[in-house]
């Protein structure tokens, strides 16, 4: 399954329309949002990208709580499964803890893919090109024996984003 991994837009509907169109030209399933999403317009490209999408809350989006049973927004840490893995999903890097097999955060907006004990951690780093000139976002492709990363990153005015695999053996605990 290819996941589309996206974090920290804030008020850059434009590189997250960006970035969500380049991620479903590669063949993507799923679109997570690891918070700081701010922008209802956000909200909506995730909707209207016609895929299943799961968007957690950032420690700068109390104001879309009105629109929370309007989109699939959730509370941090959130647990789910996803084609048979377990997954954690949270803005803040406060429960990092290997509690499951792929933990996926955002907030630092800096670009993180460790893989610890059979955990992966990653974070997407950042649309909005805020801390740097570079706009990010991962393809997370889960298959039965590995994870395959692959990071995006465009520079501003670039013509399109370059990208860096990561590759990591699944370690099926029981």
């Amino acid at each position: 399954m290819k996941i589309a991994i996206i974090s920290d837009t804030h008020t850059k509907v434009k590189k997250a329309k960006e970035a969500i169109e380049m991620l479903l030209s590669k063949g993507v399933e799923c679109i997570i949002h690891a918070g700081d999403i701010v922008e209802i317009e956000i909200l909506e490209l995730l909707k209207n990208s016609g895929l299943r999408y799961i968007a957690v809350y950032g420690n700068n989006d109390a104001h879309l709580a009105e629109y929370h049973g309007t989109y699939n927004l959730v509370q941090e840490p959130h647990y789910f499964k996803l084609s048979d893995t377990k997954f954690k999903l949270m803005h803040l890097p406060y429960y990092m803890i290997p509690d499951t097999e792929i933990v996926i955060y955002g907030h630092t907006h800096e670009f993180s893919c460790e893989f610890i004990s059979g955990t992966l951690f990653l974070n997407s780093g950042e649309v909005c090109a805020r801390n740097k000139s570079i706009s990010e976002c991962v393809m997370l492709e889960v298959n039965k024996n590995d994870f395959l990363i692959t990071y995006y990153a465009k520079e501003k005015n670039a013509d399109g984003f370059k990208e860096k695999q990561f590759n990591y053996k699944r370690v099926k605990n029981g």
